[in-house]
């Protein structure tokens, strides 16, 4: 299972005719001329504006994961199953039933995300708690921020399985902008306008919105993935070169 890098769209430049995974999980592969230099989004006709949940704060005794990463610390993770119920109620039943522990993350990509929990270590294995990939869909309401948790797929959110990545992204870094995103085609990508404006004070990456299951935001611990980003990896696959390991993976009651 992977998650498709999109190469940067080269501005004052034509693109030429390759497929593209977009925001909305769909390929694109016509060539477009677009603009030279940065697009100016301020006169373009967002969506109306959403309520974003990514950042909403963990309240005591509601449930939320921790990643322990050997080496590394602790990733602490909010869960939003009323968004994401089927996404949530797989990756804390496989956690219980300590599915993630030793796993490693097996693609690393700076400035994009880390990935994990495939017991295979090389993004061709692992399974969900009904033991065949299952439908986890997307909601409104959780985007691909910087810090965001989604499942990796195959072929849409109807391939789930175990495998998971983090957005890692430096804050307000976009390879393209939701504007620029928008520019290259106004069909396929369109955000509401807080979404939008978060996105450009956070940063993220965008164009994977629609595409795949976001079920988790990471709320402390972000220096733990940067400092996983920053490993040493193999060139042709994104592998790290030394073993990164989740030695565990706990759904606990947050303390406050």
């Amino acid at each position: 299972m992977m998650i498709s890098k999109k190469l940067a769209i080269p501005f004052a430049a034509l693109i030429a005719a390759a497929v593209l995974t977009g925001c909305k999980g769909e390929p694109l592969d016509s060539a477009a001329e677009l603009p030279d230099g940065s697009v100016d989004g301020s006169n373009i006709k967002w969506l109306p504006d959403v309520e974003i949940h990514n950042f909403n704060a963990p309240q005591p005794g509601e449930k939320i994961a921790v990643i322990t990463v050997k080496d590394y610390g602790e990733i602490k993770i909010k869960l939003f199953p009323e968004d994401a119920d089927k996404g949530v109620e797989n990756f804390t039943g496989l956690a219980d039933m300590g599915y993630y522990d030793e796993l490693i993350f097996h693609r690393v990509i700076p400035n994009f995300m880390i990935q994990g929990g495939d017991p295979h270590a090389d993004g061709s294995g692992g399974k969900s708690i009904w033991g065949d990939s299952f439908e986890g869909g997307t909601s409104e309401h959780l985007y691909h921020f910087t810090g965001a948790v989604a499942y990796a797929n195959s072929n849409g959110t109807s391939t789930n399985g175990s495998q998971f990545y983090i957005v890692n992204t430096p804050d307000g870094y976009m390879e393209n902008t939701c504007a620029d995103l928008y520019a290259y085609d106004t069909d396929q990508y369109n955000w509401p306008a807080n979404v939008v404006e978060k996105y450009n004070e956070v940063g993220g990456v965008p164009f994977l919105d629609g595409g795949y299951t976001v079920f988790g935001q990471v709320f402390e611990g972000m220096d733990v993935v940067r400092a996983i980003a920053e490993v040493e990896t193999n060139p042709d696959n994104d592998k790290p070169l030394t073993a990164v390991m989740m030695e565990s993976v706990r759904i606990e009651e947050y303390q406050g």
